[in-house]
């Protein structure tokens, strides 16, 4: 997470040299070079019928890093990451198969209206709009990810998806970034790939061996604490009184989501593997 939420904070400035989508296709070709260095993309492995679930994933992946990113181009950090956050939220809810669970995706609603506070009048439709839309397209992430990771193991999928992200956004992105890549902007780019999203990819399967998915979800549930927390500390946004209890009110409702969220074993469903991350 303080890997995710600083990789955030960093791009900032990234952003502001090349634009959001520009940002998002440096970064996820960087991660692309780098992953295929480290592994060898499991292509004999890769069924037919697994190829709409890896092309889905890695397009909405890249289609994901550009709404976040054009997010925190327009609203703070912490609460770009909140509203996010109400995707994985909602579908940890669904999957507890429990109709009282639904009642938590509400109640991180509220948190979000703290954060954002309509009620002043200075709302930024253009970067909830993004938020809104990366919580969307995190959700089917998610769902995605659950899938291709029943049958890939490692980082063999990320070979295969995060090229495909890499594709997706230089649609938006060359064109954008053009005229202003340098060796600078190169190394800023090849740097932030590292934070996001290598090093998260690893450090989540390496904490996935070792701890249940309910688990997991729960201590993911702090992701908006520290995307506060960075904004603050890299980019000076001061949360006040009342957005902060917003973010508690998210944190708590995430954490509230996970329980009964568990996959069912093998035998009875497919098996536990993947993974939510943030990207």
């Amino acid at each position: 997470m303080l890997s995710v939420q600083l990789g955030s904070a960093l791009s900032v400035d990234l952003i502001a040299a090349v634009g959001a989508a520009g940002t998002a296709w440096l970064r996820l070709t960087m991660g692309a070079l780098i992953l295929l260095a480290l592994a060898r993309p499991p292509l004999r492995d890769v069924r037919r019928r697994d190829m709409p679930a890896l092309l889905g994933l890695g397009i909405t992946t890249g289609l994901v890093t550009i709404a976040f990113l054009a997010a925190i181009e327009h609203i703070p950090l912490g609460t770009a990451v909140s509203i996010e956050f109400l995707g994985p939220l909602t579908i940890a809810a669904v999957r507890s198969h429990n109709a009282k669970a639904l009642v938590w995706p509400a109640v991180a609603l509220i948190g979000v209206v703290l954060l954002t506070k309509p009620w002043q009048g200075d709302i930024n439709l253009a970067g909830i709009g993004f938020a809104a839309f990366a919580a969307v397209g995190w959700a089917v992430y998610i769902t995605l990810t659950q899938h291709i990771g029943d049958h890939f193991t490692g980082i063999g999928a990320l070979t295969l998806t995060v090229p495909v992200a890499a594709a997706t956004a230089a649609v938006v992105g060359i064109p954008q970034a053009l005229g202003h890549l340098g060796l600078g902007v190169l190394a800023a780019a090849a740097g932030l790939a590292i934070l996001l999203p290598v090093l998260p990819f690893a450090f989540e399967m390496l904490a996935l061996r070792h701890m249940t998915p309910t688990a997991f979800g729960t201590l993911m549930a702090l992701e908006p604490a520290f995307g506060v927390l960075l904004g603050l500390l890299v980019l000076h946004q001061q949360p006040s009184g009342i957005q902060i209890a917003g973010i508690l009110l998210i944190v708590f409702a995430g954490a509230a989501a996970q329980r009964g969220g568990r996959r069912r074993p093998r035998n009875l469903d497919s098996a536990p593997s993947h993974t939510d991350l943030n990207a």
